[in-house]
């Protein structure tokens, strides 16, 4: 059964990255079609991924008020009709509007994923547990673009969003059997503004949380700086066609699930502190190879991508300890403090995407440096949060 519930709270956190990333090989088709630019294609990314993070701030507090089952299940019908809306707008701004859509709607699995594992579990469990979570999640970004540039090539760059409705329907399908609610009425919170402003006040008054979220953030910048530029880096950097995505993200995400499986297996036996070191020294050596190649030669596969690889190993090993760290200062509220940190990850992840990495197009140089410079921000903020959460003497 607790098989079960990974690879189904896995299913719904693959929600937001597949809508992130099939479609990315079509990105130019799209704009060809429609007359626009690449700046305005890179919109279509920047409206999900804003709608994403801003509806992250409720959906743990809808789930606290009315439970997770019932607000996962109309998240995902949202979802599914958007994806449906994307496959036959007629206009660009239609696909806009439906790329809003699905950004609001596809974060709710994720962020109430987590409160459900806290629900249940806890201790090194519950990090063990987020752990094989993150190994499960991490296959979509790799296999997602992929199977979106064979659909484009294929069928047409709608088909990638018929597949995203299908995969909707699948999960609304899969929730509706298998997924059992885990926060019995008597635990719920008062659905009231009035509430629910003071709880998000009260977390936001935390010093050691917002540091620790930022962390988060700021650590997963350097994944969302190279996903943002995933069209220009392969295609035009790498000068690799739709097809050969699987070069930046087999290894991008390799690095996660495996570095998620690794750092499942010592979550009981070392504590969450000697977990964020190491994740952060093996996050460092990263970026330094990854700055030192790119600055001497020119970026070519396998060795413009093996940093990446790297990186992501020490990013799953540290950050599901700094997540449980931060959601656990709450205990009363943990869908609202997944939320915030899911917020905080994600408006990260949009701002980097949407205005730090059409800055950064064309160099793979400026890339590395990009994410070094996204990984000293992290590291100073969760040193910050320890010094925060130690009493003054």
């Amino acid at each position: 059964m607790q098989r079960l519930m990974t690879v189904i709270l896995a299913c719904l956190g693959m929600i937001g990255a597949l809508a992130i990333d099939t479609y990315l090989p079509s990105m130019p088709a799209i704009g060809v079609e429609f007359g626009v630019g690449p700046v305005a294609v890179q919109q279509t990314l920047s409206v999900f991924l804003f709608c994403f993070a801003f509806m992250m701030l409720f959906y743990g507090t809808l789930s606290d008020s009315f439970g997770r089952r019932p607000v996962i299940l109309a998240a995902l019908t949202v979802y599914t009709l958007a994806s449906i809306g994307a496959a036959f707008a007629p206009t660009f701004g239609a696909l806009l509007a439906c790329r809003a859509l699905q950004g609001l709607s596809a974060g709710a699995g994720s962020v109430i994923g987590q409160a459900i594992v806290q629900d249940r579990f806890a201790g090194p469990q519950a990090q063990k547990i987020m752990s094989h979570i993150m190994m499960v999640f991490g296959l979509a970004p790799a296999i997602a673009p992929v199977l979106g540039g064979w659909l484009h090539v294929s069928f047409g760059w709608r088909s990638t969003f018929i597949f995203l409705a299908i995969f909707g329907t699948a999960m609304i399908l899969l929730c509706l059997r298998l997924l059992p609610e885990s926060l019995p009425r008597e635990k719920r919170q008062v659905f009231h503004p009035v509430t629910i402003g003071r709880n998000y006040l009260m977390v936001l008054r935390r010093p050691q949380f917002v540091l620790l979220s930022l962390a988060v953030g700021m650590a997963f910048g350097g994944l969302s700086l190279y996903i943002g530029s995933a069209a220009n880096f392969v295609m035009e950097i790498l000068g690799l066609p739709e097809t050969a995505f699987a070069w930046m993200f087999i290894p991008l995400i390799g690095g996660m699930v495996i570095g998620s499986a690794w750092g499942g297996k010592r979550a009981s036996r070392l504590p969450p502190a000697r977990l964020m070191w190491i994740g952060y020294a093996v996050m460092g050596l990263a970026a330094v190879l990854n700055v030192g190649y790119n600055a001497l030669f020119p970026a070519v596969v396998p060795w413009a991508v093996l940093p990446l690889f790297i990186y992501t190993f020490g990013l799953a090993v540290a950050m599901p300890a700094i997540q449980l760290t931060a959601m656990g200062l709450f205990p009363d509220n943990r869908g609202l403090a997944a939320s915030m940190v899911g917020f905080i990850q994600m408006m990260s992840f949009a701002l980097v995407s949407g205005l730090v990495a059409p800055l950064l197009f064309g160099s793979a140089f400026k890339l590395a440096l990009g994410v070094a410079v996204g990984l000293v921000l992290s590291f100073i903020a969760w040193r910050a949060s320890v010094r925060a959460a130690t009493p003054a003497v």
